[in-house]
């Protein structure tokens, strides 16, 4: 059952929130142990949540619009009393004090919190090898690895261990698995869903969003989620964009822009998929044509600078006096230095020194200001193109789920978000649709991007897809 059809049900009698989450519970102690989609599961909380939302049916009540869906979370949103850890040794058992703003909209709106998913370190890699607690495995091929940083969520979500999941998207973490695990992805504008409670990775860059089985699903949950929220400096003083209305409709006279830079060097079969979905298009009535952001070749260059500098700042935080892990020293620099060399891993200490020579005297503007000169260029390129297109079409992924191990050398994991990158640059929303597989059965995701705040049309054209996709053919 999809998110929209468990919440029909337990709104109108015809099924319990305590049975749905059952059978999800018992999905998890089935296949989890194999799987590792989960840090934690909190089975007791969610059955007393559960319970209240029954007992607000059985009153008369309306409980809300995810009425008894259960929701996995990404264990980089803060939980109150529940630990929270990045995936990361430096942050093992702690418990923050609140609840991010998400977690409570969807708390309020009758959703069930199922547990805390797995992640690359501080959502810092592409396959959720990077987790201080081992990694994910695809569901479709546990060889192969589900994407990252947010492949806990992606994979809970396809194997049927949430209906919804939420992640977070810096350069493509969500939707990069979930076009490797053959799910619904979708990165909103920044600002349209509230950072507060987000354990922040880079700050310019970070966004909150949905995984889901279907398109509807995933505009439920932004709805749910999205809105202004004054604790969040970042946030857009307006509310949830409306977009569940918005998957019924057609593409009939949408002008779609096929992004030949993004379509560069990837994998044939992927590459074919997206012309599959521009055919489909067309024949549902929509104008395709071939589009060029040429800026975007420069995307995953600007990203490597900007993105680093940003969580050098941020993770300035973990010294070992404050929260989380604490090895002791002779004096408090021994300490700093002990605390974080025992608690984080390679590849955020990978990034945290990118990004602190970035920003370094003598160095910062040759770097880190000519990535964000860089940026500039990206948006700009973007806001052309968006004049002769509404949307725009490019793969999600270069490749499908590849082994795990196969990308060891940090550059060829970085280019796992060569197609994802440029709307986190640019601030602009899109989302991953599962569209059929590769030559190995491996899924496939087609990414469909729009202008800032262009989610209506953007939704509208990935349901087009959605539907495409489930006939086995264009329409």
């Amino acid at each position: 059952m999809t998110a929209v059809e468990i919440a029909a049900g337990v709104r109108a009698g015809t099924t319990t929130a305590r049975q749905v989450l059952e059978s999800h519970l018992s999905a998890i102690a089935a296949r989890d142990p194999e799987l590792h989609a989960f840090n934690l599961v909190i089975t007791d909380e969610a059955r007393q949540a559960a319970d209240a939302v029954d007992l607000l049916v059985a009153k008369g009540a309306d409980p809300g619009p995810l009425a008894g869906v259960p929701v996995a979370l990404k264990d980089n949103m803060c939980t109150r009393g529940v630990p929270t850890t990045c995936s990361s040794r430096i942050l093992e058992g702690w418990r923050p004090p609140y609840d991010a703003t998400v977690v409570e909209r969807i708390v309020a709106a009758g959703g069930i919190v199922v547990g805390k998913t797995n992640l690359d370190e501080f959502a810092m890699g592409s396959s959720t090898e990077n987790s201080a607690f081992g990694p994910t495995r695809n569901p479709h091929d546990l060889t192969r690895v589900p994407g990252g940083s947010s492949g806990g969520s992606a994979a809970a979500v396809a194997a049927g261990f949430a209906p919804l999941a939420l992640g977070s998207d810096t350069g493509g973490s969500i939707r990069q698995p979930a076009a490797l695990c053959g799910v619904v992805g979708m990165k909103p504008t920044y600002g349209v869903v509230s950072r507060y409670g987000l354990v922040a990775f880079a700050s310019s860059l970070d966004q909150i969003g949905p995984f889901a089985t279907t398109v509807e699903d995933a505009a439920l949950l932004l709805e749910v989620t999205g809105g202004h929220d004054p604790r969040d400096s970042t946030s857009l003083d307006r509310s949830a964009p409306a977009v569940v209305q918005e998957v019924r409709k057609g593409v009939e006279g949408l002008r779609v822009g096929v992004v030949r830079e993004l379509l560069e060097g990837v994998d044939p079969d992927v590459a074919a998929r997206v012309h599959d979905v521009a055919d489909a298009l067309t024949a549902a009535g929509a104008k395709v044509d071939d589009a060029s952001v040429p800026a975007t070749v420069y995307g995953v260059s600007a990203y490597y600078l900007i993105a680093p500098a940003e969580a050098s700042s941020n993770l300035a935080r973990y010294d070992g006096v404050r929260y989380g892990a604490r090895v002791d020293g002779p004096d408090i620099n021994a300490m700093y230095g002990a605390t974080r060399a025992a608690g984080f891993g390679p590849e955020v200490k990978r990034r945290i020194m990118l990004g602190t020579y970035a920003l370094s005297a003598g160095y910062y503007d040759a770097y880190y200001g000519q990535a964000q000169r860089t940026r500039t260029l990206i948006i700009r390129d973007f806001d052309a193109a968006y004049e002769r297109f509404d949307v725009l079409l490019s793969p999600t992924s270069p490749t499908t789920a590849f082994e795990f191990g196969a990308k060891s050398d940090p550059l060829t994991m970085y280019l796992s978000d060569v197609c994802t990158i440029p709307s986190n640059l640019a601030g602009h929303p899109a989302i991953s649709v599962p569209f059929r597989t590769d030559g190995a059965g491996l899924p496939v995701g087609v990414q469909v991007m729009a202008p800032a705040l262009g989610e209506p049309v953007m939704f509208r054209v990935a349901a087009a897809i959605e539907r495409a996709a489930q006939s086995g053919g264009d329409q």
